[in-house]
């Protein structure tokens, strides 16, 4: 399992946990993710309070991880696995489509956000994806950010962004614009004539700086401040 404070390459393996409090689901996504021959199901929890058990003991790479269950709902138990020694990756697969539940869900520290009807090739990419560190929105998820982004930001929300990127290096603060208009560290490293272990480096500085736990508050950060 890997911090979400880096960019690690993907693993060999990657070690998928699965909540939901519907065991049709947990069955249907264990059925369709066991005959992938590089990701593995360790474990599933029906409710929040399961899921923090489940990331404790057997230390997954990713978790899919439903909104509404019972106990701890899955917002406020990713909320809670950002604050873990050892963070897993979160991928928000709901039915639940609603604007708030997507900016919620990127705000407690998921780096997904897909609902429960994408096609099954598309849920074991995103997989794939987030356990490298790329953040992956729904078509849906991502015109919600999209007009988000675009809103006029509050005065005190600018200002408070643009508080957090002054702590930033003259070349974080690159990193961090080119992080805002979405490029990949590989496009980064070359419009910045960087390395892309460089890059990773920075990344991994700005999500400490900023508070982030992914790429898509990073850019959010940016975007608030006015500078995308």
């Amino acid at each position: 399992m890997s911090s979400p404070g880096t960019t690690p390459e993907i693993p060999a393996k990657i070690k998928v946990g699965i909540v939901d409090d519907d065991p049709l689901v947990r069955s249907a996504l264990g059925l369709m993710l066991g005959g992938q021959a590089d990701i593995e199901v360790v474990g599933e929890a029906t409710d929040g309070q399961e899921a923090l058990a489940l990331v404790r003991t057997s230390a997954p790479d990713v978790v899919l991880m439903d909104i509404r269950m019972p106990r701890i709902n899955g917002l406020e138990a990713t909320r809670r696995l950002m604050t873990e020694p050892q963070k897993p990756r979160v991928i928000v697969l709901t039915t639940f489509g609603a604007d708030e539940y997507v900016v919620d869900a990127l705000g407690a520290g998921a780096d997904g956000f897909l609902l429960k009807d994408t096609p099954p090739p598309e849920i074991v990419a995103a997989i794939r994806a987030v356990a490298t560190g790329e953040p992956i929105l729904s078509p849906k998820a991502t015109r919600t950010l999209i007009t988000r982004l675009r809103a006029e930001p509050t005065g005190e929300r600018a200002a408070a962004a643009g508080r957090r990127l002054e702590a930033l290096t003259e070349r974080e603060h690159e990193v961090a614009l080119a992080v805002g208009r979405g490029l990949s560290n590989a496009e980064i490293a070359k419009e910045l004539y960087l390395s892309i272990p460089t890059v990773k480096a920075h990344v991994s500085r700005l999500f400490d700086k900023l508070g982030a736990t992914n790429r898509v508050q990073i850019a959010i950060t940016v975007h608030d401040a006015g500078l995308v």
